[in-house]
C-alpha cells in the first residue's frame, strides 16, 4: 500500500551558516601595544622590587623562615608570569580573559592591602620611599591603582576586541632547509678544530726574559 509519508517529496534542511570571523588588522592597535607594554614594564618592576626587598630582608638579623621565603618567591613569581603572559596572549589575539583577570586580582590585593594600612590596630602603614620620606601604604595603593585600571581600560577599547575577535595570528610555516653536504660540513669542522687545538699548543712565542745581573762594576773616582 502507498504511503503518504514514504511518498513525499523531500526537503533538503539548510545547513546553518557561521558566521565569518572579522578581518585582522593589518597593523596592532596602539592600545594592544600600550597595554602589552605596561605588562611588561609591570613584570620587571615587580621583579626588581621582590629581589630589592629579599635583599633587605635576608641581610638582617631577624630572618624569616625558608618555608615563608619560598612560598613568597613562588607567589611573585608567578605574579610576574600571569602578568607577562596576559600581555603576551593579548597582543598575540589569543584572548584577554587573562589580562582582565590578573588586573581584578590586583585591584582586590592593592584594596585589601589600603584597608589593612589605614584601619591597622599599630595606626597608619608607613613605608621609606628614597628622597622622598616615608610615605603612607594607602596613598601608595591609590596610586598602584592607576597600573590595572589601565589595563583593564585598554583591554576593554573597541580596537583590542576586534584585534581579540580576528583570532590568533596565523603562524607561518618556514621553508625546509635544503640538507647540506656532510663530508664539507665534517672536513669543516675538522679543519676549525685543527686550527683551534694548534693554537692551544703551540700558542705564541714568548718574549725574550731578560735575567737579572749579579755582578757588579766597581769603578774608581
Amino acid at each position: 500500500m502507498p504511503s503518504t509519508v514514504l511518498d513525499a517529496p523531500r526537503v533538503a534542511v539548510p545547513r546553518p551558516v557561521r558566521p565569518a570571523a572579522p578581518a585582522r588588522p593589518r597593523t596592532t592597535p596602539l592600545p594592544v601595544v600600550a597595554l602589552a607594554g605596561i605588562a611588561v614594564v609591570e613584570s620587571l618592576g615587580l621583579l626588581a622590587l621582590g629581589l630589592t626587598s629579599l635583599d633587605g630582608v635576608l641581610g638582617t638579623v631577624v630572618r624569616p623562615s625558608g618555608g615563608l621565603v619560598a612560598t613568597t618567591l613562588v607567589l611573585l613569581a608567578g605574579w610576574v608570569v600571569l602578568c607577562a603572559g596576559g600581555g603576551a596572549s593579548l597582543l598575540d589575539g589569543a584572548g584577554r580573559t587573562l589580562v582582565v583577570s590578573v588586573a581584578c586580582g590586583e585591584i582586590s590585593l592593592l584594596v585589601v592591602l589600603g584597608l589593612a594600612a589605614a584601619l591597622g590596630a599599630d595606626g597608619m602603614w608607613l613605608v621609606a620611599v628614597g628622597p622622598l620620606g616615608a610615605l603612607p601604604v594607602p596613598a601608595l595603593a591609590l596610586l598602584a591603582l592607576a597600573v590595572p585600571f589601565s589595563k583593564l581600560l585598554l583591554s576593554g577599547t573597541p580596537s583590542a576586541l576586534a584585534w581579540v575577535a580576528a583570532g590568533p595570528r596565523p603562524r607561518t610555516r618556514r621553508p625546509a632547509v635544503a640538507p647540506g653536504r656532510p663530508v664539507l660540513r665534517g672536513a669543516t669542522l675538522a679543519v676549525i678544530g685543527l686550527a683551534l687545538t694548534s693554537v692551544t699548543l703551540l700558542g705564541s712565542p714568548a718574549d725574550a726574559a731578560t735575567v737579572p745581573t749579579t755582578a757588579a762594576v766597581d769603578s774608581a773616582p
